[in-house]
C-alpha cells in the first residue's frame, strides 16, 4: 500500500501477508507459544521428575477491528472456505505513535478459518473487518533493524 491508501492511523497494528500490507487492526490476540511436556517419574528418584518436550503449540491469531482498502484477506478466506487452502506467511507489525514499525511477529504456514464482518455505517467509506482468525504453525519475534 502507498502512504495515500494506508489504513487509518488509529489502528496500531498492520497485517502483512506474503510481503503485502493488507490491513490495519486495533486489537491482536493469540501471540502465544506453549511447549507441552511429558512428566516422567523415574523409579527410585524421589527428589525430581524428568520433563520431556512433546510438542510446541500456537493458538489461533485473532485480529479485531480492522480496516483495509483491499479485498486480499476476504479472497484468501473465501478460497479456504471453498476448499482451496493456500498457506501463507505473514507478520503482525506493531506501530509506534509516529506510525513506524517498532516490533514484528512473523507467523508461518497460515490460513484464515473465520471472518466476521462489521456493523455497517454510511459515514465510513473503508472496508471494515470486525474479526479475522488465522491458524498458523509458528511465531518468530523480530525487532526492526
Amino acid at each position: 500500500m502507498t502512504a495515500k491508501t494506508y489504513p487509518n492511523t488509529a489502528f496500531r497494528f498492520q497485517v502483512e501477508i506474503d510481503g503485502l500490507l493488507v490491513a490495519g487492526f486495533s486489537e491482536v490476540m493469540g501471540l502465544e507459544a506453549e511447549t507441552e511436556v511429558e512428566i516422567y517419574r523415574e523409579g527410585g528418584v524421589n527428589d525430581f521428575a524428568h520433563h520431556f518436550i512433546k510438542v510446541q503449540r500456537y493458538p489461533n491469531l485473532i485480529l479485531k477491528r480492522g480496516i483495509t482498502n483491499s479485498v486480499e484477506l476476504w479472497n484468501w478466506y473465501e478460497g479456504v472456505a471453498l476448499g482451496n487452502i493456500t498457506r501463507k506467511n505473514g507478520s503482525i507489525i506493531l506501530l509506534n505513535p509516529k506510525g513506524q514499525e517498532s516490533f514484528r511477529w512473523n507467523f508461518f504456514n497460515s490460513f484464515p478459518v473465520k471472518w466476521i464482518g462489521p456493523q455497517l455505517s454510511s459515514i465510513s467509506s473503508e472496508v471494515a473487518i470486525e474479526t479475522l482468525e488465522i491458524v498458523h504453525q509458528g511465531l518468530k519475534t523480530m525487532a526492526p533493524s
